[in-house]
């Protein structure tokens, strides 16, 4: 099938939950490029990203980012080494390190997710990818009709964000606070937002 002809409409989408559920995957996923560290393109990545997004705050986090992120800032604070972490595991000292990565890998390659970024599977830009690619999954599969897949979906991203996400997110954003970088402390405070609501 050939794509549309440059300059024509989109084709409309089917299922009235779709528009949302994509926004709610562009939005996961900014959150996601927010904290990575800044690279080639990075700045690209957010400003398109942040078009798609309705969260004034995540926006202004964007902005904000564009404005004052570097890869010396962002390596100072939260890389390795660094007085803060965005790695779940930093968060959770009860764990046992290589038996949860493989967990996460594992329930990675059972979605087909892949992710890009050369960060650890527990790294906040990794998990918040996935909460956005399952938020496409469920988009796709409600567009082809298939609601089984898009509840599962739906229900394995309430889960991971309930189980994961939730640990980290209040946390951080506390630490975040106070650290300086307003840009990284502004995309923590939505990720500990989007994660109450998930978990309420």
């Amino acid at each position: 099938m050939n794509p549309p002809p440059v300059g024509s409409a989109a084709p409309a989408l089917r299922h009235p939950k779709s528009l949302s559920l994509l926004a709610d995957a562009a939005a996961w996923r900014l959150l996601g490029v927010l904290f990575q560290a800044p690279s080639a393109g990075w700045r690209q990545e957010l400003g398109a990203l942040a078009a798609e997004v309705h969260d004034a705050e995540l926006r202004a986090a964007a902005s904000a980012a564009a404005e004052q992120a570097s890869e010396g800032l962002y390596h100072t604070l939260v890389g390795p080494g660094g007085p803060i972490s965005l790695r779940e595991v930093s968060h959770r000292p009860t764990v046992d390190v290589g038996q949860f990565m493989a967990e996460l890998a594992d329930l990675y390659a059972a979605f087909g997710y892949h992710p890009a970024e050369a960060e650890p599977p527990d790294h906040l830009s990794v998990e918040a990818g996935l909460v956005a690619y399952l938020r496409l999954k469920e988009a796709f599969a409600l567009e082809q009709g298939q609601a089984q897949q898009a509840a599962l979906a739906a229900r394995y991203a309430e889960q991971f964000i309930r189980q994961h996400i939730a640990a980290v997110a209040q946390p951080l954003a506390g630490l975040l606070a106070h650290a300086g970088v307003a840009y990284l402390a502004q995309a923590a405070a939505v990720l500990a937002r989007y994660a109450s609501v998930a978990g309420a």
